[in-house]
């Protein structure tokens, strides 16, 4: 059976709130963006309840909402939708090639808003509600989720950095704050090590398994079942709240063999663009982000990475990781902006004529 091709100016992977902000940016310019939706259409907020902190909500507004307004505005000045999973990338050449199991995509220029998933640990009560928890005091993201938890106490699940910064940052609402770890050190940073058990509100559980996360849909989470696997002994610690902070892993894999990225997968890009090593392909949100991993920074990024490819189809110089500018025909404005490169390798000024008389109406 063969694969559908289709072509376009401007596709984007991923459909959080990067890939739909970009989506809008890019459908108002014109652009026509086509959004690949991907395994988990609207992104990490989907599988969340309450969201308090995102602009222009002063009542909150439950994540499945939120991305639904995100669509519908996406929709609404023109953005195409497929839902799709990519299995291969070719971005050797532009137009750039991305493949599903059903079709073949070209695309003049690529934003990546693949995003990252949280690392889970699998274990009964974890999963989304209805089928466990997640939502009803289970979380991956203290920043989202921590001012829902005033007064009460909590279980941190980790022993890295994540897991000291969740902890530490946890306490500014928990009563108190237990870490639980499967190891009788922490693999976090000194300095991090130092601040959380300089906290007098975090408690630490060393060789320890957490293997059940208790409660119902009715109360919440009550507790968590404990396994200590130097001594085999189970048991059950109380608490309200359990946060799951083993790391994320961005869902970047499809394009290892094509643009850099940080030891854990995370894309890189230009700083003040959101350009990657590839001219012409842009990465937003939770694929390049991992410090603030939030939806309205995503949301940012997404607006920047749109804006970006517009500039670059126009035929303008966009800011490259290397410090250059180049725009789509190949020119490459060197960073101190003195020269111009040609394609065919001739070097040209790149000062304005300063000396000369002013034009007409000036």
């Amino acid at each position: 059976m063969s694969k559908e091709i289709l072509h376009k100016e401007l596709v984007i992977i991923g459909s959080g709130p990067a890939g739909l902000t970009a989506a809008i940016y890019a459908a108002r310019a014109d652009l026509k963006p086509l959004v690949i939706h991907g395994p988990q259409p609207g992104g990490q907020l989907t599988i969340t309840t309450e969201v308090e902190n995102y602009p222009g909500f002063a009542k909150g507004i439950q994540g499945p909402e939120l991305m639904q307004e995100f669509e519908e505005q996406a929709r609404r000045f023109g953005t195409e939708f497929l839902v799709a999973s990519i299995t291969k990338a070719d971005l050797g050449k532009r137009p750039f090639t991305i493949e599903s199991e059903d079709h073949v995509i070209k695309a003049e220029t690529l934003i990546i808003a693949s995003g990252a998933s949280a690392k889970w640990l699998g274990i009964p009560g974890e999963a989304p509600a209805p089928e466990g928890l997640g939502g009803l005091g289970v979380s991956a993201c203290a920043t989202c989720d921590g001012f829902f938890f005033k007064g009460k106490p909590i279980v941190v699940v980790g022993g890295g950095d994540t897991a000291m910064e969740e902890a530490t940052f946890l306490t500014r609402y928990a009563s108190k704050v237990t870490v639980v770890h499967r190891r009788g050190s922490l693999r976090a940073s000194k300095i991090m090590q130092e601040k959380a058990q300089k906290n007098e509100k975090i408690e630490f559980i060393w060789n320890t398994d957490v293997k059940e996360i208790l409660g119902t849909p009715e109360t919440g989470v009550t507790g968590v079942r404990l396994f200590n696997n130097q001594t085999n002994v189970e048991s059950t610690f109380a608490c309200e709240g359990v946060f799951i902070a083993i790391g994320h892993k961005p869902n970047t894999d499809a394009f290892k063999d094509w643009l850099e990225m940080d030891d854990v997968g995370y894309l890189k890009t230009a700083g003040r663009s959101m350009s990657t090593n590839i001219p012409g392909v842009f990465a937003c949100g939770d694929a390049q982000d991992s410090l603030y991993r939030q939806a309205v920074t995503a949301a940012g990024t997404g607006c920047m990475a749109a804006i970006d490819a517009e500039r670059f189809l126009d035929n303008l110089p966009v800011e490259m990781p290397t410090g250059e500018e180049i725009t789509m025909e190949g020119e490459r404005v060197m960073p101190n902006h003195d020269i111009v490169i040609m394609p065919d390798g001739e070097v040209m000024p790149n000062k304005g004529d300063e000396g000369g008389a002013p034009a007409s109406g000036d």
